[in-house]
């Protein structure tokens, strides 16, 4: 009988995991595929399952572009296969409409895939509203290069996030994500926290792509 209840109890707990798993919200998400057409309906991304939508409500100019097909493509990650770029203009900025207060991750993506069959990738800065965020350089970034940077808003005014054209090459964005996060996580006294690196330790062949806010 007490083998029979401890066997009970781990069932229901993982039962308890799993709906917890599936149940998660994405409220207070934003997940942009950059360069999707605004006519397009949003989309869930079969690995993490999140809901990407169009870029084009939150940003004023730039062009859309897709990357080439090649052997290397089936590794990028659809919301990552098209891309906006900026021909135009020193400074481009989205503005994000968010909670003040709140501790979020900022996710950005970038992926050149010689979608100007220039075959020369771009380099520019990167901006966090007026505070240089990172310079980036795609020459070496292979599939792509990826930012994160923890980052609590101040107001509600709404948050900036802003390609700057260094030289002459073209900023281009991929995708960008935010999450809120409870507010213990990655405590610190001031100012955001960048992105040093990522361990994960699991024998699971899920994707962990966020915490959800308590």
């Amino acid at each position: 009988m007490e083998t029979r209840n401890k066997l009970l109890l781990i069932a229901c707990a993982t039962f308890s995991i799993i709906h917890l798993v599936k149940s998660q919200s994405q409220q207070g998400f934003i997940s942009l595929d950059c360069g999707l057409p605004s006519n397009e309906s949003p989309y869930n991304e079969k690995f993490t399952n999140l809901t990407y939508i169009s870029d084009a409500n939150f940003i004023q100019g730039g062009k859309t572009g897709k990357i080439q097909n090649n052997s290397e493509t089936d590794f990028v990650s659809k919301p990552n296969r098209v891309l906006r770029y900026f021909p135009d203009g020193i400074r481009n900025c989205y503005s994000l409409s968010v909670t003040q207060d709140t501790k979020y991750l900022i996710r950005t993506v970038f992926v050149y895939g010689n979608y100007d069959g220039l075959n020369i990738p771009p380099r520019f800065d990167l901006y966090l509203g007026p505070n240089i965020w990172t310079s980036l350089d795609l020459r070496n970034s292979g599939l792509g290069a990826t930012e994160e940077i923890i980052h609590i808003t101040r107001s509600n005014s709404g948050l900036d996030i802003c390609v700057v054209k260094t030289g002459t090459s073209t900023p281009l964005i991929s995708s960008i994500e935010l999450r809120p996060l409870p507010y213990d996580t990655y405590t610190t006294r001031t100012g955001s926290l960048k992105s040093f690196g990522h361990l994960y330790f699991t024998n699971s062949n899920k994707i962990v792509r966020y915490v959800p806010a308590k």
